[in-house]
């Protein structure tokens, strides 16, 4: 695929997509559903992967669907994996790392451990952090894939209100029909009706746009390169609280979907490829507002055209980082090495 096309967009106050560009959103997420299967027709699966044992990666959201596969296929490739999940599930975690290394037949052991993060709480974030700055082991990858999709739920919050290093984020083709309000980011004003599904899309897309902030403003000397992905539609138990009809449609369609192991694919190819520290170099090189985005076909990929909003982009990250309690510039700070107080509790460096 060629490379996306220079484009910028400046912010400007909006409170939705127009109906030609909620067309055109739709557009890719029909193609995507219907197509995957063909336009992907040329990748192996499971996906083939050199030797990783010098890799060390962790995975958010590793006990079910893509999460899962993406675990243990770079822990069966040699690499180190660690298995973030809530402490419930740490039975679940260890019963499939038995269960992975039996049917390694005892060729060699797997190199996997779980560690203890709930996502609902910054103050768990930051134990985690803490936690693994004190085994000091390199991470080179880190694979965000903890989500759900879900429709119809309630509004909720959260408890609180190494180099080179790839920092991989799941996302999804359905951030190509959402936009963001940077006024009213949590649906809280009431301004706009709250809706789980409002919430999902406009989640997807403000991730775009924060991480895009992030890895442009990383020092090109960091060796920190930001890629999301999109996994093509699959079927897994992330759509396990849409509404029942939803879950009907799903079932009625099951030759176009993915399995988890094909949806895993593009997350693994981001994670491992070596061309792909040089894409997210050259983009930033050419001042691309937007960080390397990978295809369910493990090529590249242009984002929606309300991702290239840099000034939107700027205000989610900004609000962003308020809000989980650190300070402006807290990632410039830390890589300088310089002290960073996060107000749920901890000292970051």
């Amino acid at each position: 695929m060629a490379s996306p096309s220079r484009l910028s967009l400046s912010a400007q106050d909006k409170r939705g997509l127009s109906w030609m560009e909620w067309l055109e959103g739709w557009y890719h997420v029909i193609y995507e559903v219907f197509f995957q299967r063909i336009t992907a027709r040329n990748l192996k699966n499971p996906l083939p992967l050199a030797p990783l044992n010098d890799l060390t990666c962790i995975v958010i959201g590793s006990t079910s669907g893509i999460g899962f596969e993406i675990a243990r296929q770079l822990a069966e490739s040699g690499a180190c994996a660690i298995m973030a999940v809530k402490i419930r599930l740490h039975p679940t975690s260890h019963n499939l790392i038995q269960k992975w290394q039996s049917h390694k037949s005892g060729t060699f052991a797997l190199n996997i451990d779980v560690m203890e993060l709930n996502l609902l709480s910054l103050e768990s974030v930051v134990r985690f952090s803490q936690a693994w700055n004190s085994i000091s082991k390199p991470l080179n990858v880190l694979i965000n894939d903890a989500g759900i999709f879900s429709i119809g739920e309630h509004q909720k919050f959260s408890n609180d209100g190494g180099a080179p290093c790839r920092i991989i984020n799941v996302n999804s083709i359905m951030h190509f029909i959402s936009y963001v309000d940077t006024n009213d980011m949590n649906f809280i004003s009431r301004k706009t009706k709250f809706s789980s599904l409002k919430m999902y899309l406009s989640s997807k897309l403000e991730l775009v746009m924060f991480s895009s902030i992030l890895q442009k403003n990383l020092p090109d000397g960091s060796g920190i390169r930001v890629v999301f992905v999109v996994p093509g539609s699959f079927q897994t138990n992330v759509a396990r609280d849409i509404p029942k009809i939803v879950q009907i449609a799903y079932h009625l369609i099951p030759y176009f979907l993915f399995n988890a192991e094909e949806g895993s694919r593009s997350t693994l190819f981001a994670a491992t490829d070596s061309d792909v520290p040089k894409y997210c170099a050259k983009l930033k090189t050419d001042v691309w507002p937007v960080c390397a985005y990978i295809s369910y076909c493990c090529s590249k990929m242009s984002p929606s055209k309300e991702s290239l909003r840099t000034d939107t982009s700027r205000v989610v990250c900004e609000k962003t980082v308020n809000m989980v309690g650190l300070p402006a510039y807290s990632v410039e700070m830390i890589l300088e090495g310089k002290d960073v107080q996060c107000r749920y509790g901890a000292h970051l460096n």
